[in-house]
């Protein structure tokens, strides 16, 4: 290796005296950890059985079948009588005050079971838009939807993907806000607004363009809309893989003159990308660690599956190369891990933009090694495992939907190449160096 590879990689090297890589967990957090892991054990997973049962026949998929809501209050309620709720805030007095590095180590956990997030009151889209509204709501934004979202009341989303914009360059997001004496008026068409669906879902934060001819960086803006604002038309959901993932929902949405209080604007007009950054990084740190938890999860299936039937006169186990997937997935399973605890201590020691490489790396790698793991266990499941049978399926669905709705791979892989070749050309070359790249 050259000197200038060298010194282009001294920021990835492991130096054992380097805060980053120091990944424990700290003692404060540690019983908090054996706390989430036997709530879910003992109240989570009955809970989810008989949540499920109960929905079993409903007939209108957008509703809550009689005794649904109940069974997941009592466990919400718990969950809070007994402390555990709003782990995701790093840093704040209104959650547990968690670093990003420990609560990572839990959302592990809460992929587990699809339903632990929300009993505990850290549930995806909700997270992502407490953390904004915690960060920069004025107190009237957060007394009338903040402190409901914390005493998990009510539901929320984030409305940004749009149907004619590519809009994973959210520069070209282009539904509109225009400022009308002291209301903004919006109109745009948008789609895969996820839990939209939900009926308790009551306020969406929305991407919008605000100044259209202003410098790209400065042209969108944040703004709060309630669903039930009029001309907030929900046309339908948007289907993954053919399930409508019903009450939560990937709603597509109509914004027809829609108009919201000028007040109901997040930190001012042309700072949507300066809010993107609050949430991106600890939104994509928490949905990774949680895939790490159905990665486990899948692998639990597998090896289970594998010693438990039998062909060909053998255990499946011993069959076709799988002893050595379920080396490789839980060789990956600890790779993916330490990855995703040093992208998380990064943003809490370099902060949330010092360490988006670290975020972008883990979003490059982790969704796609674990969607492997699970399809390996659908496998080896045979039919049963793209049923309704057991949860693979579904699992599958969330996980591979992560490689578009964070971001596309192709994205993220920009962001880390770019940073890599960036470093190589700021460094200076001596005469020897140029010569072997001329050579």
């Amino acid at each position: 290796m050259s000197e200038v590879q060298e010194r282009a990689q001294s920021s990835f090297n492991l130096n054992p005296q380097d805060e980053l890589n120091d990944l424990r967990m700290s003692a404060k957090a540690l019983p908090l950890l054996e706390h989430v892991r036997r709530f879910i054990r003992e109240t989570v997973n009955p809970m989810s059985e008989e949540y499920r049962r109960l929905g079993e026949g409903k007939t209108d998929p957008w509703s809550f079948a009689p005794g649904q809501l109940e069974v997941l209050e009592k466990a919400k309620d718990k969950a809070k009588a007994e402390g555990l709720w709003n782990f995701f805030l790093p840093h704040a007095e209104t959650g547990e005050g968690l670093s990003n590095l420990d609560y990572a180590y839990i959302a592990v956990e809460l992929g587990k079971n699809p339903m632990a997030s929300e009993t505990m009151n850290c549930a995806a889209p909700d997270t992502g838009n407490m953390e904004v509204l915690e960060r920069v709501g004025t107190p009237e934004q957060k007394k009338q939807w903040l402190e409901p979202l914390l005493a998990g009341k009510i539901r929320s989303a984030f409305a940004m993907t749009e149907v004619n914009a590519a809009s994973s360059d959210a520069k070209n997001v282009n539904t509109r806000a225009t400022l009308v004496g002291d209301e903004y008026v919006i109109n745009g068409e948008k789609h895969y607004i996820s839990g939209a669906g939900d009926p308790r879902c009551k306020v969406m934060i929305t991407m919008v363009q605000t100044s259209p001819e202003g410098p790209p960086n400065l042209r969108q803006s944040q703004i709060l809309v309630p669903t039930d604002a009029p001309g907030v038309n929900i046309v339908g959901p948007m289907a993954v893989f053919g399930n409508i993932d019903a009450p939560h929902g990937h709603m597509h949405i109509i914004f027809d003159n829609v108009r919201v209080p000028a007040s109901n604007m997040l930190l001012g007009e042309g700072r949507g990308f300066e809010i993107s950054q609050l949430r991106l990084g600890p939104g994509r740190i928490h949905h990774c660690m949680r895939a790490i938890g159905q990665a486990e999860k899948a692998l639990d299936l597998m090896v289970t599956r594998g010693l438990t039937r039998e062909a060909f006169g053998k255990p499946i186990i011993q069959l076709g190369g799988n002893i050595e997937l379920i080396s490789k997935a839980r060789i990956d399973i600890e790779a993916m891990r330490l990855m995703v605890l040093k992208a998380a201590k990064a943003m809490d020691v370099l902060g949330n933009q010092e360490a988006r490489v670290w975020i972008h790396m883990v979003k490059a790698m982790v969704p796609v090694r674990v969607c492997e793991i699970i399809d390996q266990a659908i496998q080896m499941h045979g039919a049963l495992g793209v049923s309704q049978k057991t949860p693979l399926a579904q699992m599958y669905t969330s996980t591979r939907t992560l490689r578009i709705a964070d971001g596309p791979d192709e994205v993220h892989h920009m962001v880390v190449g770019r940073n890599e070749l960036r470093q190589y050309r700021e460094m200076p070359q001596d005469a020897s160096t140029a010569a072997v790249f001329r050579n």
